[in-house]
C-alpha cells in the first residue's frame, strides 16, 4: 500500500515557501504533484502549499452565502427510541456537519518507518485515524496473515481472534497478552459468539467451542470454505462456498449440534449473513441479497440491486443496509406490502468490505464502513457526514463492538487495533 502517495517517487523536501516566483500562466495555482507528494522539479513554477479558504464574508457580499442544512439525527439503533418526526425518505444522505478534518488523508510513510523529520508541518498524517471522536488504545500483535473474525463473548473477560494464518488466539482484555493459541489447520472465514459459544468458519466444517465447558465439536456439511455465521431462531446458519446456507440446532439429550436445514437458492458464495425482524439475510458473490423467513425457512424476495459482491449486511432499527464492492451503500426499508426497497443509496470511492453499527458514548448512531482502499470511513446516521478515518496498511475486514465504547479492527497484516470512543467536545460560551 502506498500509504503517503509518492508512489516510490523522492521524497519532498520543499514542501512550504521558498519557491521563486511563479511562471507566467501559473500564478497562484497548486501543484498537482506536489498535492499527490510526489513532485520532483526544484524549482517548481507552480505553489507548494495550499491556497486560503474563501472568505465567508466575501460569499455573502457577493450574494452566494452558503447553505445550511439541518442535522438530522433520529436514527436509531436496538436499544434506543427514535426521535419523533423521524422519516426514512427525507432523512438519509442529509449533509449533517462538516467533515471532521481537512488534512492530506494520507498516512506519511516515513512517519510508519519511525524517520520522518518533519513533524507536525509534514503534510501527511502522523496517526492511523483521522477525527478527534474516537481513539487509538492499543494494538494487539501476532498475527501473520489477514484477521477474519474477532469475537468478544458476553460475560467473557477474554477477546478471540480468527485469522487465515489458521490460528485463533486467545487475548486478555485485562493486559492485552495473548494467553492462548489454537492451532485448526486451515483458514478461519469467520468468527461469532453465542452465550458461551465461540463458533469459527473452517473449510468444510464449523469449529465450535464451548468457553465455559472448554470442550469443541467439529460440523460437517458445509463444501468448501463457510463465509459467514450467525444465529437465529436457536439455529446457527453458515454460509458456504457452494452458495448453500445450512443451519444446525443444539440438542440438550445429544449435548451437540444436529443438522436442521440446507437453503439453496444463492448460484455462488454466501459471504454475509444477518438476521432481523424474524428473518434472514443472506449476501452473495452472484450479487444478490435474499430474504428468508426463520419461521419457514424458505426464501421470501431476493434483491437484485448490487452489481457486485455483497459483502456485509446490518440490521439496524427497521433497516436493513447491504455494502457491496460495486462501491454503494444501500438503505432499505419495508414497504406496506411487507416487501423490501432502497430508500437510500449511499456512493463510495471504493469497493466496500464489511459494515458495523454502533452508538457513540452519547448514543448517537455511528457506521463503520470498511474500503477496500486499506481504510474504515466512521459515519454519522442517518445523515452520512463523516466524522473520521482509520487507516491501516492492509485492508480490514473485521470489525467487533465491544463494552463501554470500545471496538476492534484486524487488518490484512494480522494486526488488531483496540479503540475507545471519547466524548464530543462540549461548546462554552
Amino acid at each position: 500500500m502506498d500509504l503517503d502517495g509518492q508512489g516510490g517517487g523522492k521524497r519532498v523536501f520543499h514542501r512550504l515557501g521558498g519557491q521563486p516566483a511563479p511562471a507566467a500562466g501559473t500564478k497562484g495555482k497548486v501543484c498537482f504533484h506536489w498535492r499527490a507528494g510526489k513532485c520532483s522539479r526544484h524549482p517548481c513554477p507552480y505553489l507548494h502549499r495550499e491556497l486560503p479558504p474563501p472568505n465567508p464574508a466575501a460569499a455573502v457580499v457577493n450574494g452566494s452565502a452558503p447553505k445550511r442544512f439541518a442535522d438530522d439525527s433520529g436514527f436509531s439503533g436496538r436499544g434506543h427510541r427514535r426521535s419523533p418526526g423521524f422519516n426514512a425518505n427525507n432523512t438519509w444522505g442529509r449533509v449533517g456537519g462538516n467533515r471532521a478534518v481537512r488534512k492530506a488523508e494520507k498516512v506519511c510513510n516515513y512517519w510508519v518507518q519511525g524517520k520522518c523529520d518533519y513533524g507536525d508541518e509534514c503534510r501527511f498524517l502522523h496517526s492511523w485515524s483521522l477525527g478527534d471522536s474516537f481513539s487509538l488504545l492499543t494494538q494487539l500483535e501476532g498475527h501473520k496473515k489477514l484477521v477474519s473474525g474477532i469475537s468478544l463473548p458476553s460475560g467473557s473477560d477474554k477477546l478471540y481472534t480468527g485469522s487465515k494464518d489458521e490460528t485463533v488466539r486467545v487475548w486478555d482484555c485485562a493486559s492485552g497478552q495473548c494467553m492462548h493459541i489454537i492451532n485448526l489447520g486451515g483458514e478461519v472465514g469467520c468468527m461469532i459468539s453465542e452465550g458461551p459459544w465461540v463458533f469459527v468458519g473452517m473449510p468444510n466444517f464449523v469449529k465450535a467451542w464451548n468457553i465455559q465447558t472448554s470442550s469443541d465439536q467439529s460440523l460437517s456439511g458445509p463444501a468448501g470454505q463457510v463465509y459467514a455465521l450467525v444465529v437465529g431462531n436457536d439455529l446457527l446458519f453458515a454460509g458456504t462456498q457452494d452458495g448453500a446456507i445450512l443451519a444446525w440446532r443444539f440438542s440438550v439429550v445429544t449435548n451437540s449440534f444436529e443438522p436442521a436445514a440446507s437453503l439453496t437458492g444463492h448460484s455462488l458464495a454466501v459471504v454475509s449473513l444477518i438476521v432481523g425482524a424474524n428473518k434472514l439475510y443472506s449476501g452473495s458473490m452472484d450479487h444478490s441479497i435474499r430474504v428468508w423467513s426463520l419461521e419457514t425457512l424458505q426464501c421470501i424476495q431476493t434483491l437484485m440491486e448490487h452489481t457486485s459482491v455483497v459483502m456485509s449486511l446490518l440490521c439496524w432499527d427497521q433497516f436493513l443496509l447491504s455494502c457491496s464492492l460495486d462501491q454503494t451503500i444501500k438503505v432499505w426499508v419495508a414497504t406496506e406490502s411487507g416487501n423490501l426497497e432502497v430508500t437510500y443509496t449511499h456512493n463510495e470511492e471504493h469497493g466496500l468490505l464489511a459494515l458495523c453499527g454502533m452508538h457513540d458514548l452519547e448514543a448517537k448512531p455511528v457506521l463503520l464502513c470498511a474500503c477496500n482502499d486499506n481504510s474504515v470511513r466512521v459515519y454519522d446516521l442517518p445523515s452520512f457526514s463523516e466524522k473520521g478515518k482509520i487507516f491501516a496498511k492492509q485492508e480490514i475486514r473485521a470489525i467487533q463492538v465491544g463494552p463501554g465504547g470500545l471496538f476492534f479492527t484486524g487488518d490484512g497484516t494480522g494486526l488488531v487495533r483496540v479503540w475507545k470512543w471519547s466524548a464530543e467536545p462540549t461548546a462554552t460560551s
